[in-house]
């Protein structure tokens, strides 16, 4: 009911606390009470998120072994900067169809950055990027690979093209035009959002009749990567 230790010392520790429970409690803010925060003690939300999140934390594996399959979770403070910097404020907020489609908007905006065109936009665009027709002037494309003439090469970009036009086809429009995104909905949506950028070793950008000298000397870096990675890599390379 009363603050034990020095003020600088709690907003410093608070500081840090905060950031975990971002990631343990996403929705803290909004779903733990705040009302005692001005009637008694103004780190009351705070002290009862800490009791929350340590809970979870001690207790998540038991709680998922007894009532439900203990199946990977997609995490997602580990996605790209491009897709959670932009979505993290919205989806914190419950915003979640929000976020969705402001990843799916900063993914279009920066990758229109990287090829330096804004002439076209989200589907078009990455029907373009990923032709497996060599660059024109004006239309340098995105390379997993160095393109040498194999059904590999072939399968990957065609691939990636129909990767993202699904992902704006059926996750960012309707959630640009539905009324309400549940967030059971949302993360995988967020998440396949995100696999657009996930930087390929070999996303090179070609310019000219050929792509870059830097592709090769990506592929070389690339070899020693394992196979599963490489495979995993869809649109752009920081």
């Amino acid at each position: 009911m009363r603050i034990a230790g020095p003020q600088d010392e709690i907003i410093a520790s608070a500081q840090v606390v905060e950031q975990i429970l971002d990631r343990v409690l996403p929705r803290w803010r909004t779903e733990v009470p705040s009302e005692r925060n001005k009637r008694v003690n103004r780190w009351c939300q705070h002290r009862e998120a800490v009791q929350r999140a340590d809970v979870v934390l001690v207790r998540d594996a038991e709680i998922k072994e007894h009532l439900g399959d203990d199946a990977p979770q997609i995490s997602a403070a580990t996605m790209h900067p491009w897709v959670w910097d932009g979505a993290r404020s919205l989806w914190q907020s419950g915003h979640f169809r929000e976020a969705v489609t402001a990843a799916a908007k900063k993914v279009n905006a920066e990758t229109q950055n990287k090829v330096g065109r804004r002439d076209v936009s989200e589907t078009n665009l990455f029907k373009s990027v990923f032709s497996q027709d060599p660059p024109k002037p004006g239309q340098p494309r995105l390379r997993l690979m160095a393109n040498d003439g194999s059904d590999t090469f072939r399968s990957l970009h065609r691939g990636a093209m129909s990767f993202a036009e699904g992902c704006y086809a059926g996750i960012r429009n309707p959630s640009s035009h539905e009324d309400g995104l549940a967030r059971a909905a949302g993360t995988p949506g967020a998440g396949a959002v995100g696999g657009l950028q996930r930087p390929g070793p070999l996303g090179g950008l070609g310019h000219g009749g050929d792509v870059s000298q830097g592709i090769a000397r990506e592929q070389r870096q690339a070899r020693c990567r394992p196979r599963r990675q490489r495979a995993c890599c869809v649109l752009v390379r920081l």
